[in-house]
């Protein structure tokens, strides 16, 4: 069974490797996302009129998340101090909502230090790893897997959405047995009230104390 769990997370550690080496970082995935939206298309081979129209909106949800995200000076601090030498890689669609509050964030930690790299894969070019990080079984994305670079080491992951969303769509999901339109769209409207601040906890919950 060890020789088992062994090749496992071998294979999950190259998996990873290899979506860090063919990832586009966030400024390549912002270009891609604002030129398929300005085209009228989406990321993937099923180009669904639904797909493009989230892909519109969350490039213009990106674009708005980039400018008005704000990280408390304490927060900036703690980011600061890690000296571990990490990756962030995300397995992601243009046409995810819950990927427009999420990826900036993330974005926004890498860029406070340069020890922490940002790289994202498109899930459905990348099925062998999203299989290797399912959530209840699910393909969901957002997902980010944290890599310790140095140790060559899988330290973490999260996704798909932050721990306050997820108490809010598990409880939905309890009640109505599938989320409903409404329902996304009165998530989008919580996560703007809360301004990143869920996700920003949770994503710095995942980083090494120094």
């Amino acid at each position: 069974m060890e020789v088992i769990e062994e090749n496992i997370q071998k294979e999950r550690l190259e998996l990873v490797q290899k979506g860090i080496s063919n990832g586009m970082d966030y400024r390549e995935y912002r270009d891609l996302v604002h030129l398929l939206a300005k085209n009228r298309q989406t990321t993937g081979v099923d180009q669904l009129e639904s797909l493009i129209n989230y892909t519109e909106l969350n490039d213009r949800r990106m674009n708005r998340w980039d400018k008005t995200l704000k990280i408390p000076v304490e927060i900036e601090e703690r980011i600061s101090r890690v000296n571990s030498k990490l990756t962030f890689l995300v397995l992601s669609e243009s046409w995810c909502g819950d990927a427009s509050p999420s990826l900036p964030v993330m974005n926004r930690i890498t860029e406070l230090n340069p020890n922490i790299e940002f790289k994202i894969v498109l899930r459905d070019e990348n099925l062998d790893l999203m299989d290797k990080f399912l959530t209840n079984g699910s393909r969901s994305i957002p997902k980010l897997i944290v890599m310790d670079r140095a140790n060559e080491e899988i330290v973490n992951d999260w996704g798909p959405r932050s721990s306050t969303a997820t108490e809010m769509v598990e409880a939905y999901k309890k009640e109505h047995g599938t989320l409903t339109s409404e329902f996304k769209q009165d998530l989008q409207v919580w996560y703007n009230k809360d301004k990143g601040q869920n996700i920003l906890e949770d994503l710095v919950a995942l980083l090494p104390l120094e």
